[in-house]
């Protein structure tokens, strides 16, 4: 359980010293050294293959090897001395990446005696995972001794079902236990906190919202996140107050999922709750699906009823208790498929209404709410067919289906991380650092359906995906984004665990970075869907106003 190959160390040490390359988001020594051991104890398993093939298929017919125990010696010195002293040396660098990262991010980086932990925790994290690759092997090894003693099988015959053997129970073991037992966990851990209600929320009065005495969804089946939802945003005194002229009382509509049984009745009851709050008679209407937990972004929900003084409705419901990131793991599909039953239905009954009497039709998603509402289109054109008249996507998952075909099919010579499609008359990309560069993004001629997706270049969510194990992206072969230090590169294997390490973190980046959007929401909105006669100093205004009303969502 010692013994080390000296090929897997070279190779192990490569793999850590490229893992302290700069990523999309500062990292610090305790993620570093997560990362940093188990690409250390893949390049390891990768050099012990390959020196293993190389001694039987290249060294082993040389005279000259093996060389004297003098030189092999001298190998193996070299070997050892070189990596830790390269591990040793590539962490000053490293700090310094991070720094540079973390200024992009406007926050403070790690000094470069601090960072010195990394290697120490890469270390104890890689020779946990080479000593249970070792002891899988050894029980592989095991098995073939005793078929071979038993049934007298060769030695290749034995290994080789000795390793199927293996192989299958560890997936059955990883696929029967390990991932049903994290999601029972991950259920039993979230269940709860959907049964309860954040502090300060209580159940609204105001018939226009859903959970109250009025309403068909009562309020204790709303879900932690839906009950917060009905029971925040601005009154209509509030609106008044920043507005300077009369308002009305926005309409929030959501089914949880205690509401009904099945996803059938729980769009009834939003249909219901649509007609009993009139929200069919407003200016605009949202549809919102929401995030694994049911969360409806507030500062979404807030902007666009500042924007419309109220005169708005917004309907949600929840598919799901569990964080985003184990929706998305788990069920993707369940995602989509509520997405796309919501939208379907709330867009049909509101196909049956007279022209000159339908509200404008606006489409909200934010990260997997994103991705779910991208389930209801086969294409760009089945948007404007079903009636929208404004779409804004919000850190959209790389392997939400629309995203990915449009950004497939962008104009020429435009950059992944901000393309262009058919010269942006339908759809259009934005960075979104800035107020200023989302009105530029969404200034000139725009007819017709407008569609925009907000996408930091340091979102990691946007830009994950398996293709990152052994095909470099665009995104990583053009100039960087506006927040992606120049410094980042694409190597195999090691670019994937980098940005999926970076996934935890992505939610707590400064505004305007990672897959924190901030209030530059109201900017997408304002691009999107701004009311007649709007100016700078109205959104403004109003940005003023959310960060009054919603300092923790906005910074």
């Amino acid at each position: 359980m010692l013994r080390l190959d000296f090929t897997g160390v070279a190779f192990g040490a490569l793999f850590f010293c490229l893992s302290l390359t700069p990523s999309l988001l500062p990292r610090d020594w305790l993620l570093g050294g997560l990362i940093g051991g188990i690409t250390a104890a893949i390049g390891y398993g990768i050099g012990v293959f390959a020196g293993r093939m190389g001694h039987r298929f290249v060294l082993d017919r040389r005279r000259w090897w093996p060389p004297p125990r003098r030189i092999a010696y001298a190998l193996k010195t070299v070997i050892v001395v070189g990596s830790v002293g390269a591990c040793l040396l590539m962490v000053i660098p490293a700090a310094g990446w991070q720094r540079q990262v973390s200024e992009l991010m406007g926050v403070p980086g790690p000094s470069t005696a601090s960072y010195l932990r990394t290697l120490a925790l890469a270390a104890a994290v890689a020779a946990v995972c080479v000593a249970g690759t070792r002891i899988l092997i050894d029980a592989i090894k095991t098995m073939a001794r005793f078929l071979i003693r038993r049934w007298r099988l060769s030695d290749e015959l034995a290994l080789l079902i000795g390793t199927a053997v293996a192989v299958v129970l560890v997936i059955s073991l990883v696929n029967g236990v390990l991932v049903r037992g994290f999601f029972a966990l991950a259920n039993r851990v979230s269940q709860p906190q959907n049964t309860t209600t954040a502090e300060g929320v209580v159940q609204p009065d105001e018939r226009e919202r859903s959970g109250s005495p009025e309403s068909f969804a009562q309020w204790e089946t709303l879900g932690y996140q839906g009950r917060s939802f009905v029971a925040g945003g601005p009154s209509a005194a509030e609106l008044e107050e920043v507005n300077g002229r009369p308002a009305r009382e926005p309409i929030r509509v959501y089914a949880g999922l205690e509401t009904a049984d099945t996803e059938e009745a729980r769009m009834a009851v939003l249909l219901s709750e649509l007609e009993r709050t009139r929200a069919f008679e407003r200016e605009v209407l949202v549809i919102a699906p929401t995030t694994g937990t049911g969360w409806i972004n507030p500062v979404a929900a807030a902007s666009v009823e500042y924007l419309y003084n109220g005169d708005t409705a917004i309907v949600g419901s929840q598919y799901s208790f569990l964080p985003s990131w184990v929706s998305f793991l788990g069920d993707r599909e369940k995602s989509m498929r509520s997405g796309r039953m919501m939208i379907d239905a709330v867009a049909q009954r509101w196909a049956q209404l007279p022209p000159e009497r339908r509200p404008r039709l606006l489409l909200y998603g934010e990260s997997l709410g994103s991705m779910a509402g991208q389930g209801a289109f086969e294409w760009l054109p089945d948007i404007a067919g079903m009636g929208f008249s404004s779409v804004l996507w919000v850190g959209p998952p790389n392997a939400s289906p629309l995203w990915r075909d449009i950004v497939a099919r962008r104009d020429p010579g435009t950059p992944q991380v901000e393309p262009r499609y058919d010269g942006g008359r339908t759809v259009r990309f934005s960075q979104g650092n800035s107020p200023a560069q989302i009105a530029e993004d969404t200034r000139g001629p725009w007819e017709g359906t407008r569609v925009l997706f907000l996408q930091h270049a340091s979102d990691p969510i946007v830009w994950w995906s398996r293709d990152l194990l052994f095909t470099r992206p665009d995104w990583l072969a053009e100039p960087p984004g506006r927040d992606r230090t120049a410094s980042m590169r694409w190597y195999p294997i090691i670019t994937y665990w980098q940005v999926a390490a970076d996934i935890p973190n992505a939610a707590s980046a400064p505004a305007g970075h990672g897959h924190n959007y901030g209030d530059y929401i109201l900017d997408g909105w304002v691009g999107v869907a701004p009311p007649p006669g709007w100016t700078a100093a109205d959104t403004e205004r109003i940005r003023n106003a959310l960060r009054d009303r919603l300092p923790d969502a906005v910074t």
